[in-house]
């Protein structure tokens, strides 16, 4: 059966003994009041709200997913009623501003109550994922006006949100989208057009909706540089209340999705919606860019949660499962078999799940933490490269975290054996529901490119050379993990990374296609330094704490786990820098017809 435990231990390890967060912030801020006993409250409850509320209706979720009548959509049984019981209990507003009603709690606060919610019920929290994004497009680019009426109401979690991007013939090369936006009198204008795979596009949980919507002026000039941003409420206000008629748009369809079927992405259409211009013409997509980065480190916080889901689910099924005897002989001679945790396969499946679920989760807080830094450390330098960190790792954490989430629920169906193949258990609709993560906010491969050429070869590799720079000295500050033989491994990496680099950019040089054909395993690379580095840090606290005598299971297990790291995953990065240095002559090889010989 589905299983999902919060593990609270290993996300206080995580918030407090590695990246001490308490002291971070109140660094930062001095007056928070975001102190480690209140993140741990925060965090406690936020996994008793989600194991109570939300993992009881994963599976009837999934089961009923959702319908459309008369272009209204019906959201599972029970999914209304907790989303008023999540409004209720005030968690909307735990990381907004105290000003407008929120409890001003740190970004790496937030991502580990949202992985609470992702792990136990994605579909579910599909219709909350996007509102920390809005929150923040709307902080950074709406008027004061837009601000005053609708972020109290956003914040609250009165009204929902969306962001509607992509169209039909799209897909993410938004320079094609046609959406129209045609100037009124009054200042508002009339938006026009049809949008695809809007996650919450309707829904029954929430009386409004607040849809940012990308759209062309005329003679806005053609491409990415001629679009802009407009708010379109689904209802109007009309005085205190809202217009019972809608906002001139209608949810066309509601896509039979392979998984996530408790959320609603609805094919939208607008026919002459009032929406409202937000920050400039003709600079929509840049200002639409800080929901889409928010949203895509909400993405690398959801496969944290339905990773560690996987792994809940597989190691207590490889605990009950009986089938054959230990190589080493009966681990239970008063069983007819032992337990499948005793067979050395198993073992490594369970241990991959394990490290990367933790690796990821050591990760997204990081650069959660870093977003914190980035929004209110006084120190400009400190700013800076808290800016420079969270720039060039959020596509690393996007894509590399997701394809890990989806490679722990495969394995939890293996472990399952056939078991896992049928529905009973409830594992193949963790694998059906985090597929998606690879593909949406970016696909992986455009995170790739965007990384290589935008991120680090574009200043030619200055903030991926202050990266591999911060590592080295923790490797040379570090004796204790230096001796674990910890240090020598990722010494070598950073060098590798290095010199791989320098011989992409310089084919690039010559000719574009190179970073294309290199982006995608020199992601996996860094992806791989990034938790390698984090795993020596978590091991060499974990020693000190053995050393120091603590009876605490959890340091040798991490230990442990970080071991298994370095020795079976870890090498995974040379390979892929290999494949990077290999250039694109073995993918353009074959002409197109050849391809089907």
């Amino acid at each position: 059966m589905f299983r999902y435990a919060t593990p609270l231990r290993d996300m206080r390890f995580v918030l407090h003994e590695l990246l001490d967060a308490h002291a971070c912030l109140a660094r930062a801020n001095p007056q928070t009041v975001w102190d480690r006993e209140t993140i741990d409250r925060t965090i406690e409850a936020a996994g008793q709200f989600a194991a109570r509320e939300l993992a009881p209706l994963n599976a009837s979720g999934d089961e009923q997913g959702c319908s459309l009548a008369a272009g209204s959509v019906v959201t599972p049984e029970g999914f209304a009623l907790a989303y008023r019981r999540f409004v209720d209990a005030g968690w909307p507003t735990l990381a907004c501003a105290e000003e407008l009603g929120g409890q001003g709690a740190p970004s790496v606060v937030f991502s580990a109550m949202l992985e609470t919610l992702y792990a136990a019920n994605p579909g579910w929290t599909m219709y909350f994922g996007t509102a920390r994004g809005a929150y923040e497009c709307l902080q950074a680019h709406a008027s004061a006006q837009q601000k005053a009426y609708y972020l109290p109401r956003v914040v609250s979690g009165e009204w929902a949100t969306t962001m509607c991007l992509t169209e039909a013939h799209c897909g993410s090369d938004l320079g094609l989208l046609r959406t129209r936006a045609t100037p009124q009198p009054d200042g508002s204008h009339r938006i026009t057009g049809s949008k695809l795979f809007i996650s919450g596009g309707d829904q029954d949980l929430t009386p409004n909706i607040v849809h940012l919507v990308l759209a062309r002026l005329p003679n806005a000039p053609p491409g990415v540089g001629g679009i802009s941003l407009f708010i379109v409420p689904k209802h109007l206000p009309q005085g205190e209340g809202l217009a019972r008629a809608s906002n001139g748009m209608t949810a066309t369809a509601v896509e039979h999705k392979m998984g996530l079927r408790g959320s609603a992405t609805c094919a939208m259409s607008f026919d002459n919606a009032t929406g409202w211009l937000v920050g400039r013409e003709n600079e929509g997509l840049r200002n639409m860019f800080v929901m889409i980065n928010s949203s895509r480190i909400g993405v690398a916080v959801q496969a944290v949660g339905i990773g560690h889901a996987a792994y809940c689910s597989a190691l207590e099924y490889a605990r009950e499962r009986l089938q054959m005897r230990a190589a080493r002989g009966a681990a239970r001679p008063d069983l007819a078999a032992d337990p499948i945790i005793e067979h050395a396969d198993v073992r490594r499946m369970l241990l991959t799940q394990k490290a990367n679920v933790e690796a990821a989760r050591m990760l997204v807080y990081w650069l959660s933490l870093l977003c914190d830094q980035q929004a209110q450390d006084p120190d400009q330098s400190a700013r800076r490269e808290a800016t420079d960190l969270v720039g060039l790792l959020t596509p690393v954490a996007k894509a590399f975290l997701t394809e890990n989430a989806f490679a722990a629920a495969s394995l939890a169906i293996q472990i399952h054996g056939g078991h896992g193949y049928i529905r009973d258990h409830g594992v193949e609709q963790i694998a059906r529901d985090i597929r998606i993560a690879q593909i949406y906010e970016g696909t992986n491969g455009i995170q790739g490119r965007d990384l290589l050429a935008r991120k680090i070869l574009a200043d030619g590799g200055a903030k991926l050379d202050a990266f591999l720079d911060r590592v080295r000295r923790d490797v040379a500050s570090e004796p204790i993990a230096a001796a674990a033989g910890f240090g020598a491994p990722l010494s070598s990496l950073c060098d590798e990374i290095r010199s791989s680099l320098e011989q992409i950019g310089e084919a690039a040089r010559a000719d574009a296609p190179p970073i294309g054909a290199a982006a995608w395993d020199f992601l996996r690379a860094l992806g791989h330094l990034c938790c390698g580095w984090l795993y020596m840090r978590a091991a060499a606290i974990a020693q000190e704490r053995i050393d120091q005598g603590s009876p605490d299971a959890f340091y040798p297990s991490k230990l442990a786990t970080a071991r298994f790291y370095f020795a079976r995953l870890l090498p995974e990065a040379r390979m892929h820098l290999a494949a990077a240095r290999s250039g694109r002559t073995s993918l353009s090889e074959l002409a197109q017809d050849q391809l089907f010989v």
